[in-house]
């Protein structure tokens, strides 16, 4: 399959904070939404924690050699269209930006089979256009019980709706019954939005045994 044009900014050009990935993509949509670079209804914005909110993420750039990152929660955005390869934008890779699931899943995600269960991904995927107009962010979670913060926040005012400053936690939740979108497994999520099944064959036999 042909892939498609990308519809964001180059990564040096994006809006960028460490450790706000949520933000980042929330940023990301609303640029094609401004900008008007591509149908906003082929964004997905896909959170990938568990109930332990311990997820092991492969070549990231916080990473150390082959060894995952165990995030508590990572954001990134997906680009489905029929007659292209899905894309991925994951600002915190060292794969290229963006790249084709079939690889991020090949080298980012890989598989479940070889990692505990305590470690096991789900993903929560959400139309972009509902991200932008649900999503809110006080950034609370990131300040240390003394007022602090754990790592500085993005230049800009924070984001919030009409209705709340805060529900970040609705979004990285997976449980179904709550938040927006829909929350599928890693194989769900792949077979849903992958083109074929190369990523199973090219899987690492990594195992997750800690965090970074």
């Amino acid at each position: 399959m042909r892939r498609a044009e990308t519809i964001t900014p180059s990564r040096e050009d994006c809006v960028y904070t460490s450790c706000y990935c949520e933000e980042n993509v929330w940023k990301l949509c609303e640029y094609v939404r401004m900008e008007r670079t591509g149908p906003l209804e082929e964004m997905f914005v896909v959170f990938i924690s568990n109930e332990n909110r311990m997820v092991p993420l492969w070549k990231q750039k916080s990473g150390h050699g082959d060894q995952p990152v165990i995030w508590d929660y990572h954001v990134i955005l997906l680009q489905v269209c029929p007659q292209f390869n899905s894309l991925i934008y994951d600002l915190d890779s060292q794969l290229s930006f963006p790249c084709s699931l079939n690889l991020y899943a090949s080298h980012a995600l890989r598989t479940d089979c070889n990692i505990k269960p305590t470690y096991h991904r789900n993903f929560r995927v959400v139309p972009a256009d509902s991200f932008l107009c649900n999503f809110a962010s006080d950034r609370s979670h990131m300040k240390n019980s003394d007022g602090s913060w754990k790592m500085p926040p993005p230049p800009y005012p924070p984001i919030h709706t009409a209705e709340t400053q805060m529900n970040l936690d609705d979004f990285i939740s997976m449980n179904p019954a709550v938040g927006w979108g829909a929350v599928l497994s890693l194989d769900d999520f792949l077979q849903r939005y992958t083109s074929d099944l190369l990523w199973s064959s090219s899987s690492s036999s990594s195992s997750a045994t800690g965090s970074s």
